[in-house]
């Protein structure tokens, strides 16, 4: 018997769809019968991944080119899909990068600015400009943060700090938009297996040392997946109904315990 498809029909945003976590997140919505417009800069990734999953069903998807990083290509990715399918039910906020971990001594000013404007400032204007659409099919936004956020992170102040703002943004708008029966909340992932967190290790000395570094992070034992990401996302849209503005961990319990963390000679 075929599993129920538990966002039939629901037409829903997802920013940086063409890798990792939110490739993770298009491909379950599709799975579960939704619209999805995907958007990213990786054109290649983005159509490759858009014809795979149009052949697989039962949902569709359609990728759109776009640099978040861009007021005029955010409102333009609202705009396509208003004009392609009429509505919006769900945002999902997931555009972002981790730069190289650097201390702070060794971070820039304008390093920072940008980060804020690509991590931050985004999810913001996706969110405001998809809201009167959300509001008339009371529907909901979920923004990707970090464990991070909650737990600190070594040398990479700058990305917290965009990470732990998503998730107060999400708290305060979710006070907004209650009026309007639109829900906001976030997903804060620990180490989840993506082509980013391979590409970081790459630049360690040992690759394989730190990946298993990684895996033993987790009570687990083990990183998360993409589609244990896109999981967690459709529970907030289709099954969290009475759920605003909290913080999802989808950590494998990397935030419990004692561990060796001093940095104390």
């Amino acid at each position: 018997m075929a599993c129920a498809q538990r966002y039939l029909n629901k037409v829903v945003i997802v920013t940086g769809g063409s890798r990792g976590i939110g490739r993770g997140i298009v491909k379950v919505f599709v799975q579960n019968g939704a619209k999805v417009v995907f958007c990213a800069l990786e054109v290649e990734d983005g159509k490759t991944l858009e014809s795979a999953l149009n052949k697989e069903g039962p949902g569709s998807c359609m990728f759109v080119s776009c640099d978040m990083t861009k007021e005029d290509d955010i409102k333009r990715l609202i705009n396509v899909t208003v004009g392609q399918f009429g509505q919006i039910d769900c945002l999902v906020n997931n555009a972002g990068w981790h730069p190289p971990h650097k201390a702070t001594d060794d971070t820039t000013a304008e390093e920072f600015k940008d980060l804020l404007n690509l991590n931050l400032i985004n999810y913001f204007l996706a969110s405001k400009y998809a809201l009167p659409y959300l509001r008339k099919t009371q529907g909901n936004i979920i923004n990707l943060a970090s464990l991070v956020a909650t737990i600190g992170q070594k040398h990479a102040a700058p990305y917290v700090a965009t990470k732990g703002a998503i998730i107060a943004m999400t708290k305060a708008m979710a006070v907004d938009e209650s009026q309007y029966q639109v829900r906001v909340n976030c997903i804060s992932p620990g180490n989840v297996m993506t082509p980013l967190w391979k590409e970081l290790a790459s630049q360690t000395e040992n690759s394989s040392a730190t990946i298993k570094e990684g895996e033993n992070a987790q009570l687990i034992g083990r990183m998360g997946t993409e589609a244990e990401s896109g999981l967690a996302a459709l529970f907030l849209a289709a099954d969290a109904t009475f759920c605003t503005g909290i913080d999802l961990f989808l950590s494998g319990g990397a935030e419990l315990n004692y561990g060796f963390k001093s940095q104390v000679p």
